[in-house]
């Protein structure tokens, strides 16, 4: 077991730093931007439409807004003549090399992203929720291998510098033999089924390098403290699909052997504290708040036997524990979609890799939030991954 945690750590290790990514991408060439976003239906994204403003590699040739209104603003905002109220006419007049899919209601999509794929995008940078179920998922791999197109997802603490600094911490025992790993959303209004959508999903694609791959899923969702039925499932807000539960407990076995909990009740975050997730070890734990600066802890000492004793949370710096924080320009580059955009370009300039949170680690996100959805409907048995189920599981509770 040791030796099976010790390689899904290692191959789970990101191998960069934003500072020498942003250095290493060409300026050679002037990659053309089409955004598709839509007013009133998920907007832009948080800042998917105007990151490549900052970028010298882009120009953005054209935005799409179903919202006329919308799109007057966006024309403005964006500093662009062209604007499409129909996006598919967009990526068919200026074909742009890469196309950020904007829109935070994920029922868009699948069609944005097959679109661009079939109007010759070579790159794509998606909000999340990546898709609205797995059938739409595989639809959307096979679009991008069939036309070439690499994707990357906008789960920008993916792109953190600081997790091959976690990783190189955890192989050394710093919290010595990995027990679990814990996760929460952000539990406010949304908790439950909501949270582990919209919040969750950051949190699982997090967990993920830690573990490695998620083979199962056993869980519960709640309503009231009771376990949600038919009459409970209604049409998600922000266009999820059929939600339900203002409370869930999931647990998911990992090809590593290290369990990864998530659970989520709804108003019962705290918003200082809450959306992140806790590396628990037998001799400490650290722990990972997401979009937060720093952005990761460490404490030592065995968990489970009290200390009459304070314990303090170190901040984890570039080195480690007590170290230098990462430079102010690193952080902003990863809460601003610097580092990820980047890195998109850099794997769309090397023939032979894909993005770090790419159509793999995407469609994982929403089998995960699927299989909760199917263990649940089987009255909580452990599910299997990959997961056979296509549709949303509550669509058949």
């Amino acid at each position: 077991m040791k030796n099976m945690q010790r390689r899904s750590l290692l191959q789970a290790t990101p191998l960069f730093a934003a500072s020498t990514l942003a250095a290493n991408v060409s300026k050679a060439k002037l990659y053309t931007v089409g955004v598709l976003g839509h007013t009133g239906r998920g907007n832009f994204g948080h800042g998917l439409d105007t990151v490549w403003m900052h970028l010298p590699q882009t120009q953005i040739v054209a935005v799409s807004d179903g919202n006329p209104a919308g799109l007057k603003k966006a024309q403005n905002k964006l500093k662009t003549e062209h604007g499409y109220t129909d996006f598919r006419k967009l990526l068919q007049k200026h074909r742009p090399d890469i196309v950020a899919v904007c829109p935070r209601h994920p029922d868009q999509h699948a069609a944005m992203i097959i679109a661009a794929c079939e109007n010759g995008a070579k790159g794509i940078y998606i909000e999340k929720p990546y898709c609205l179920n797995l059938g739409e998922a595989h639809q959307i791999g096979k679009a991008l291998e069939a036309h070439k197109t690499k994707i990357a997802v906008a789960h920008r603490n993916r792109y953190h510098p600081l997790l091959p600094t976690l990783n190189k911490m955890i192989r050394e025992g710093a919290i010595g033999k990995v027990m679990e790993i814990r996760g929460r959303g952000k539990e406010d209004r949304r908790g439950g089924g909501e949270d582990l959508w919209v919040l969750g999903t950051h949190v699982l694609n997090l967990a993920r390098q830690f573990s490695g791959r998620f083979t199962s899923c056993s869980a519960i969702l709640l309503q009231d403290q009771r376990p949600v039925t038919p009459k409970d499932c209604r049409p998600g807000n922000e266009a999820l699909g059929t939600l339900a539960g203002n409370e869930l407990h999931a647990r998911y076995m990992t090809e590593s052997g290290i369990p990864v909990y998530f659970d989520s009740i709804q108003n019962y975050g705290n918003r200082q504290a809450g959306f992140g997730l806790t590396i628990v070890g037998n001799e400490g734990m650290i722990n990972l708040r997401c979009d937060r600066s720093p952005i990761a802890y460490l404490q030592k000492g065995t968990p489970w036997n009290p200390s009459p004793n304070s314990r303090s949370w170190q901040p984890i710096g570039v080195d480690g524990p007590g170290s230098a924080p990462l430079p102010k320009e690193q952080i902003h580059d990863v809460h601003h979609h610097i580092a990820s955009t980047q890195d998109l370009i850099a794997a769309m300039e090397e023939e032979d890799r894909q993005p770090l949170c790419n159509h793999i680690e995407g469609m994982e996100t929403v089998e995960m939030v699927m299989a909760t959805f199917e263990s649940h409907r089987q009255g909580g048995k452990v599910v299997p991954l990959p997961l056979k189920v296509m549709d949303n599981p509550l669509d058949r509770l």
